[in-house]
């Protein structure tokens, strides 16, 4: 079951990738004014799926990551995501079945990633002032509208059509740093899940004695209007699914433990981490839904869990995957590995040829204000692509007299099909030097 357009998972966002076949670039101007048209010579509005979104201050979306909406990975059959996606589902169509024989589920894999501030944030019940909200951490249409951070954007709308149990996939967008494990687009899936007063204690001796409210203060346990039996019951069968659901992915005798933390729309909150060839890994977060939340979707008699997980997390380490980048790879030494005769067939990734890396260092004096690491992670992906590994800031310099401080980033550049020329490599990073003091007003220091 599908809508169309017209839980890193999301939880992971409040504790707190794309690949193409590179065409050679001929020569540093080709590059230079490519990269210019890309990020100057651009339309007063942002077109998206037949929509104009005029721009204003706020709208940051570029060229690059506007490629990558609407291509839905998770959909595209023997894709490992599709893959991770398709058993999760098929799992909670087995095991929870409705009153009439039905799966207790629905699934959303196909929601519009265009979402509203108010849907992305607060409906969710993110504090105006939250770090998550940043210009900066996020990508921006208009003011009023964003490309989804999180596909619990559409949660409280699910709820308010009558939903009481939901999955939903999808891909969203973060601007991030660059490394291995990171990309501005990723996939995402969640489950929501409603009980009402008979349905949560059904099964309890003298359970229509017991309520799913009461007016108290609100403790680490519990919420001010839940009862503790209420959550208790609630936070059981939450843990209960989860654990069915990572023992179905990786396999009997895992061992599973349960971190208490802080998300804004879930209290109690948890983390799962699972115990993965030797190493604690965390694959989820979850929580007792805010009550708030819930009632803001019409559903006031009923209390819930949700969860979030990230797609290609699960995927990374269930296939040993090593770059999120493969993801989006044509490859077919790549995408053929994936094309199993069922989706719970056994797979071992076998990784391709190593190609060798070629790194190249930047400096520059940052402007006195405005500056942002992800503008300058952003520049480089609009530049250089899928072409870039890595980037890490490694050097910080304050001029002690000017007081003006130099930033150092050393850009790990390895095509994922072949080997890079230190030709190709150079009219990049030369490129990349160019529009760096046009785009983000900095002065070089090569």
């Amino acid at each position: 079951m599908t809508l169309c357009c017209g839980l890193r998972s999301f939880f992971q966002f409040f504790k707190t990738p794309v690949y193409h076949q590179q065409t050679k670039p001929r020569t540093l101007r080709h590059v230079y004014f490519r990269s210019l048209a890309s990020a100057s010579s651009l339309s007063e509005s942002v077109e998206l799926f037949g929509k104009l979104y005029p721009r204003d201050n706020y709208t940051n979306v570029t060229p690059k990551i506007l490629s990558k909406v609407g291509k839905n990975l998770h959909n595209q059959k023997y894709h490992p995501l599709w893959l991770i996606k398709e058993r999760i589902k098929d799992h909670f169509y087995k095991q929870y079945i409705g009153r009439f024989g039905n799966p207790l589920f629905s699934v959303y894999d196909n929601m519009c990633p265009v979402v509203t501030v108010e849907q992305n944030f607060d409906s969710l019940l993110i504090p105006f002032d939250h770090a998550s909200r940043k210009k900066g951490d996020n990508y921006y249409l208009t003011c009023n509208h964003m490309l989804r951070a999180h596909t619990s954007a559409h949660q409280r709308d699910l709820v308010r059509s009558g939903l009481d149990a939901f999955l939903v996939a999808g891909d969203v967008y973060r601007r991030d740093e660059i490394d291995s494990s990171h990309y501005p687009v990723f996939h995402q899936m969640e489950g929501v899940r409603l009980f009402s007063n008979h349905e949560l204690f059904a099964n309890v001796p003298d359970g229509e004695d017991l309520l799913l409210f009461e007016k108290s203060p609100r403790t680490p346990q519990k919420q001010e209007t839940h009862t503790l039996e209420a959550v208790k019951l609630v936070e059981f069968n939450l843990k209960q699914t989860l654990g069915k659901l990572m023992t179905h992915l990786f396999g009997g005798g895992l061992e599973i433990r349960w971190v208490d933390c802080y998300f804004p729309f879930t209290h109690p909150s948890f983390e799962m981490e699972i115990k993965f060839q030797g190493e604690w890994l965390e694959v989820l977060g979850c929580g007792v839904m805010e009550q708030q939340l819930v009632n803001s979707g019409g559903a006031h008699e009923k209390i819930g869990w949700a969860f979030g997980l990230g797609l290609e997390r699960l995927a990374m380490i269930l296939y040993n995957i090593p770059d999120i980048r493969l993801f989006w790879s044509k490859d077919e030494r790549f995408l053929k590995q994936f094309r199993v005769s069922h989706i719970d067939q056994e797979v071992t990734f076998q990784p391709l040829s190593k190609y060798p890396p070629l790194i190249n260092d930047i400096s520059f004096w940052l402007p006195s204000q405005g500056y942002s690491e992800n503008d300058f992670y952003d520049l480089v992906r609009s530049i250089a692509g899928d072409l870039v590994e890595k980037v890490s800031l490694f050097d910080q310099f304050t001029h002690p007299k000017t007081e003006k401080l130099s930033h150092c980033y050393r850009i790990t550049y390895r095509h994922m099909e072949r080997t890079l020329t230190q030709e190709e490599v150079r009219v990049l990073h030369k490129a990349l030097e160019i529009t760096a003091e046009q785009e983000l007003g900095v002065v070089g220091r090569y």
